[in-house]
């Protein structure tokens, strides 16, 4: 049976019309301006009376002919008032089912509901539902890609959450003005500025050398918080849900068998306190946080949420650093590159000041190659690199050029097995208890 969307949905789409009116006046700036200034008071009432009812009609056409409906093995959404399209989305293609609500839309009780699908260039989503038709629809959803039978799907209700960790907002915002890079990037904001005046005798010169700075800044701290504050992870039978945002809203779902690389961060101040930040590639997936931030012990708890069987305290004492005479290819920081491997996955770690650590699980490994530049090829060393199903890197710097050899050939072996052995990326069942691999 088909549906249709909230009735608050032509709202949205009712600046549409204003928006096409907009970008033609932005298209000649000159002329919009001349036409702004002979504008009447009369003319721009009429103009508007006459654009609100067309954006209106817009808005609810539009609302009008959109429908979806959910069949026993595809969710298909009919949209287009002029132009029409049909989307089939066959739900055991479904990865994650995400549920957003902006700050209005929380106001207004609704929600957004994007749907990531394999081999989807981008997120189909359905926008607006009530919010709790879109929680509904999200349980029914994967529900049915996990293989539940179509007449217990209904009975099945939303998964159950179990909460694994909450980070605090003081932590966050502690956490964040501890990050080096903001404090340099407002020193430079300060400092760049008054330069570029002085040599250029230009203000705005000026000014548009501070504001990527002072972007930066932003971005890293109070746009940060704004996005990772409330920031709580639980666990799930389809995987582990992380819900945060101050502004908007964002509740998503990241299936552990779509994870490709896991990464502990781990800032130069952040040391003396224990904390880390745990970074995700997920393949189909913008999201590329776990955990903002968190205590060590916290973050390898939930990373074995993700990674089932690794130990990453072994992985961290068994990385060996590149060879002595690596330093002449980086002389001030080769000792910070590490390598390790087992028969879980292939581990890579850098940075002096900011220390990272790439957990790359075999079975999602895509590629592997080495490769050697003319510096590299004279101090006799290497590097590995393996790709990943998000069309990331993770890199072995500076290995010795037969260890390199031998890893390239023994990663070839535990990648094969390691897809072999790995489960289907699937969500788990209530009554399972598996895991997608």
């Amino acid at each position: 049976m088909e549906r249709r969307l909230h009735p608050v949905t032509p709202l949205r789409r009712a600046w549409a019309p204003i928006a096409v009116t907009a970008g033609v006046a932005a298209h000649d700036l000159d002329r919009a301006r001349r036409w702004a200034t002979e504008l009447t008071v009369e003319v721009a009432l009429l103009g508007l009376a006459a654009l609100v009812p067309v954006a209106c009609a817009y808005g609810f056409l539009s609302w009008w002919f959109t429908h979806y409906a959910v069949t026993d093995t595809e969710l298909r959404i009919r949209t287009g008032l002029i132009f029409r399209r049909a989307a089939h989305i066959r739900l055991d293609r479904i990865q994650a089912v995400d549920v957003t609500q902006p700050l209005l839309a929380r106001f207004l009780g609704v929600a957004k509901l994007k749907l990531d699908v394999i081999g989807a260039d981008a997120k189909d989503e359905l926008a607006f539902l009530s919010e709790g038709e879109a929680r509904a629809l999200r349980a029914e959803l994967l529900a049915r890609a996990a293989g539940i039978a179509p007449q217990a799907v209904r009975e099945a209700g939303e998964a159950p959450v179990r909460q694994l960790v909450r980070v605090d907002p003081k932590t966050l915002a502690l956490s964040l003005l501890l990050m080096t890079s903001s404090w340099l990037a407002l020193v430079a904001a300060v400092v760049a500025p008054p330069v570029v005046w002085w040599l250029s005798d230009s203000l705005w010169a000026a000014i548009a050398t501070a504001l990527p700075f002072l972007g930066g800044v932003w971005a890293n701290s109070g746009g940060r918080y704004i996005s990772e504050y409330d920031w709580t992870v639980g666990e799930s039978p389809d995987g582990l849900r992380l819900d945060h945002g101050l502004l908007d809203r964002e509740h998503e779902t990241v299936p552990p068998g779509r994870v490709q690389t896991v990464r502990i961060v781990e800032p130069l101040l952040w040391r003396r306190r224990g904390w880390v930040r745990v970074e995700l590639d997920v393949a189909g997936s913008e999201n590329s946080v776990l955990l903002p931030v968190a205590e060590r012990a916290v973050a390898e708890e939930v990373i074995g949420r993700v990674l089932p069987g690794v130990d990453l305290r072994a992985v961290t004492a068994a990385l060996e650093a590149s060879p002595r005479r690596a330093r002449w290819c980086v002389p001030l920081w080769w000792r910070s590159y590490g390598f390790t491997a087992d028969d879980q996955v292939f581990a890579a770690g850098q940075g002096v000041f900011c220390r990272s650590l790439a957990l790359v699980p075999h079975a999602k490994v895509q590629s592997i190659r080495r490769s050697q530049g003319p510096w590299e090829r004279r101090r006799g060393v290497a590097d590995v690199h393996v790709d990943t199903g998000a069309n990331k890197t993770v890199t072995a710097r500076l290995r010795d050029v037969s260890e390199a050899v031998t890893i390239t050939r023994a990663q070839a072996d535990r990648s094969r097995t390691g897809r072999r052995d790995a489960l289907p990326d699937r969500w788990l069942t209530g009554g399972q208890g598996g895991q997608g691999g």
